[in-house]
């Protein structure tokens, strides 16, 4: 998707109805500041409020997905180009935050080595080497829970019975014993329990 096009067009569907960024930014309970970075290009309508947008500015989500008043003949292959283009977006977001991922685990098992290596070598009061010790121990499970909340909503869970797709719940992914990504869980779909593998592709 062209995000400069479609920043254009809201600016365009925005002056026929005579809104300002303010006006508009008001109806929609968000900052002017958001509809300047849709404006410019430097950022798209989250999807929970893109059908009150479109709503307002008197537009399809296919219109502004596509930057242009879509015509009938062509509203089919613009509507799955736009669709494919989202799958992807998504796709590679998902892939970077599976990377983020593995730098969120990594820093926080060094948070917590280091701490823990610096109370059992170094010669130091005891209390203060319970207090490093949980120094490093508190900041490596906040880390380790945005780790795994990270891996719950990115990519999805492949049931290896009946192949099924989906997002678990985190408490679900979090409970689930595990060999890297591969979680065992029971399916929503087949009721099985397997060890699923993490996908970035619904397909």
């Amino acid at each position: 998707m062209d995000q400069i096009k479609i920043g254009k067009f809201i600016s365009k569907c925005r002056k026929e109805k005579g809104l300002t960024q303010m006006q508009l930014a008001e109806m929609l309970s968000i900052t002017d500041r958001a509809v300047s970075k849709w404006e410019t290009g430097k950022s798209l309508p989250d999807s929970a409020i893109m059908l009150e947008l479109c709503s307002i500015l008197g537009i399809t989500v296919n219109d502004l997905l596509s930057g242009e008043v879509t015509e009938m003949k062509d509203y089919k292959e613009s509507y799955e180009n736009n669709l494919l283009e989202m799958v992807k977006q998504k796709e590679e977001a998902d892939k970077r935050l599976l990377t983020l991922e593995w730098v969120i685990g990594i820093l926080s098992v060094i948070i917590l080595l280091v701490p823990c290596f610096i109370a059992a070598y170094m010669p130091m009061e005891d209390w203060l080497r319970v207090v490093i010790m949980f120094s490093g121990f508190i900041p490596a499970i906040v880390g380790m829970g945005c780790a795994m909340r990270i891996e719950q909503v990115a990519g999805y869970y492949e049931c290896a019975h009946c192949h099924h797709k989906y997002v678990p719940t985190y408490m679900a992914a979090f409970l689930a014993p595990h060999m890297g990504r591969t979680r065992h869980m029971k399916c929503p779909e087949c009721g099985k329990r397997s060890w699923q593998k993490k996908v970035i592709s619904k397909d």
